[in-house]
Order: C-alpha cells, then sequence, then structure tokens
C-alpha cells in the first residue's frame, strides 16, 4: 500500500476535537499530517475573522486553544488547508463543509453527543436551510464525506434513523472515550463527590435556568462534597459567581481534566455534556437530561483505546483506493467489518 508522502489535512475545532484529530495523525506516521483550526467559507468566515462567532468553533477560545495545542504538540499548521494537495482529509463536523475538500478523499469522526432532535431540527432539515442552524443534530447528514466513523452501534442506529447512508458508517469507536478506565490513575485531590459539569448553552445563545441547574444538583448531592467543572467557552466570573451564591461550599474548577474528576465522583450530573459517558462507562450514577436506557446505548466502545488506529486504518484504505490498489483486503467493502470484536473482526 502506498502510503509515504501522502499528505492528509486534519481540520480541528474544539480542543476534545483537536486532540482526537491528534491521536488518529499519530497511527499516520509515514503520511505527511497537517492541521488547522476549523474554518468556513464566504459570509460566515468573514464573520468569523471580524471575531463575531467567537462562541463556536470558528473563533475565541476554540481557535485561541487548538492554536496552542497545535504548537505545543509541534503539529504542522496549514491554515485553511491552502498550502497543499490533499489526499485525504479527517474533520470532526459536516454541519458546515469547506469548498476546498470538496472532491477530496473525506473522513468524518463524530466528537461525541450530538444535539437533541428539536423543533428547530425538524424546520431546518424538511426547509432544507444550512444544517449549522440545528448545531450537530444534523451531524452526518452533509453525505459530504466517503466515510462516518462512529462511537458505537447505538449512534450508528441513529444516524441511519436520520437519514444518514447506512454504507458510509463504520462504528470505530472515537479518541478520547474510548478507554474510561484509564482515567482512573490520577492525581485529582478530591474523591466521593458529587460532580456537576456545567454547559456552553447561554454563551451559544440557548437556554438554560442555571439556577434551578444548581438548585437540583445541591438536592442531588444532599450534603455531600459538590464539585463544579465549568465549560471551557463558559464566562467564568459569571457561572463561579452563580455557584457561589447557591452552593458556598462548593468546588469550582475552570480548567482541568473532567475524566479524572469523573472518574474519583460518586455521582455525575449533566445535561447535554458528551462526558455523562465517561460516566457511564465508569459505572458512575449519572443524570442527564437524556433517558438513562438511550445513554447506555449510545455509550462509545471501550475498545482499549483503539478508535484512533481503527480510524486511521479506514484511512489508510481510501488512499489505497485512491491509488487503484487491487488488493481487496485494502478496500472497504463491508459497512460492518467492524465491529466489538475489533477491527477486521467479522461476526
Amino acid at each position: 500500500m502506498k502510503s509515504m508522502n501522502r499528505k492528509i489535512l486534519f481540520i480541528c475545532g474544539s480542543l476534545n476535537q483537536t486532540s482526537m484529530m491528534h491521536k488518529i495523525s499519530m497511527e499516520l506516521e509515514d503520511c505527511d499530517c497537517y492541521f488547522t483550526p476549523f474554518y468556513t467559507d464566504g459570509i460566515l468566515q468573514k464573520l468569523a475573522e471580524e471575531s463575531f462567532l467567537d462562541f463556536c468553533i470558528l473563533g475565541g477560545q476554540f481557535k485561541e486553544s487548538t492554536m496552542t495545542y497545535l504548537a505545543v504538540n509541534n503539529l504542522r499548521i496549514d491554515y485553511k488547508g491552502k498550502d497543499n494537495d490533499y489526499d485525504l482529509v479527517f474533520t470532526c463536523t459536516d454541519v458546515l463543509m469547506q469548498k476546498n475538500i470538496k472532491g477530496k478523499r473525506v473522513i468524518l469522526v463524530q466528537e461525541g453527543m450530538t444535539d437533541p432532535e428539536n423543533t428547530l431540527y425538524y424546520i431546518t432539515k424538511i426547509l432544507r436551510l444550512p444544517r449549522f442552524i440545528a448545531g450537530t443534530s444534523l451531524t452526518g447528514l452533509s453525505d459530504a464525506y466517503d466515510v462516518f466513523c462512529t462511537a458505537s452501534e447505538g449512534y450508528r442506529d441513529l444516524f441511519i434513523k436520520k437519514g444518514v447512508n447506512p454504507e458510509k458508517i463504520q462504528v470505530t469507536g472515537i479518541p478520547n472515550y474510548d478507554n474510561c478506565v484509564e482515567y482512573a490513575n490520577n492525581d485529582f485531590p478530591h474523591r466521593g463527590h458529587v460532580l456537576v459539569a456545567t454547559s456552553d448553552s447561554r454563551e451559544t445563545f440557548k437556554f438554560e435556568n442555571r439556577k434551578a441547574f444548581i438548585k437540583r444538583a445541591i438536592a442531588i448531592a444532599n450534603g455531600r462534597k459538590l464539585v463544579f467543572k465549568l465549560h471551557p467557552n463558559e464566562n467564568v466570573t459569571r457561572a463561579a459567581k452563580e455557584i457561589m451564591d447557591l452552593a458556598p461550599g462548593a468546588f469550582v474548577y475552570a480548567h482541568g481534566n473532567i475524566h479524572e474528576m469523573i472518574a474519583n465522583c460518586e455521582t455525575l450530573i449533566t445535561k447535554f455534556s458528551t462526558v455523562v459517558y465517561t460516566g457511564i462507562a465508569l459505572g458512575k450514577e449519572v443524570y442527564s437530561a437524556f433517558g438513562l436506557d438511550e445513554l447506555r446505548r449510545m455509550t462509545p466502545l471501550q475498545n482499549g483505546g483503539n478508535s484512533a488506529k481503527n480510524i486511521a486504518q479506514i484511512g489508510l484504505e481510501l488512499l489505497a483506493q485512491k491509488d487503484g490498489s487491487n488488493n481487496s483486503a485494502n478496500k472497504i467493502t463491508d459497512p460492518n467489518i467492524y465491529t466489538l470484536k475489533g477491527i477486521y473482526a467479522r461476526s
């Protein structure tokens, strides 16, 4: 299989998305890997450049965190993918698809939990409005990719129900959520606490009754130690004051590894956060806006941290197809080839 000097672009976004892309790239050592913060085209890109879209992955803290991560890890940056002709592109969202990757081999990687299917989801889908209006609830529906790598069989079923082409879906697991037991080895100082993972709903113009959420957390804790982990995109000053006003004895963290905080807790409280899956995988008592039975079906595969390798292998297969390889072992022909038993293990 020809992979030497193949150029691959990784389109990043949030810090979670960026670290996922990095892990996949580490399984493609024979290829030339480049990274870019998330970008788009036209008026949206102009608005982003003028800092009007700092609340999303097109700018603000998201872009800043991505650039810092890429620099710290000495990763090659090609902003907007302008400097090279890429053989393959990895992206963590198709809610917006960039014009300059049209016609390229593209692998879409599920980041985590998708937004609920609310009224806006149905309006956007029926009227065929731009997908970003309904957020991640429309993930996968662009069909502008070759393969969609998903977290679990539960998510595969959900995406098919929404209208995603089942022949393009591969259940690979997703990096950062595929080996949750590793988070138990940590030096986070608190143990046995009730952990509350807050959201950036207000920063992204969604409604949230934060006072009611805090009061519910206090009631669930019932005297136990409360630890709050703020979302990276939140207004820290406002969020911390709200918590201290209602729960003055609580601990509030704006930074830190939330997975390790979950590993040490007894109970996890969230609303629409992907980190609930870490809690489920580790057998914690969890509270979420989603039903527990649904969450258990959706929980990402725990495959010992092999998701990045599985996804990278699909990339190599696509490169082999582009090279015109006649070796059928290098081609994706069975949408169910990736199973709980591992890569190439047919059930």
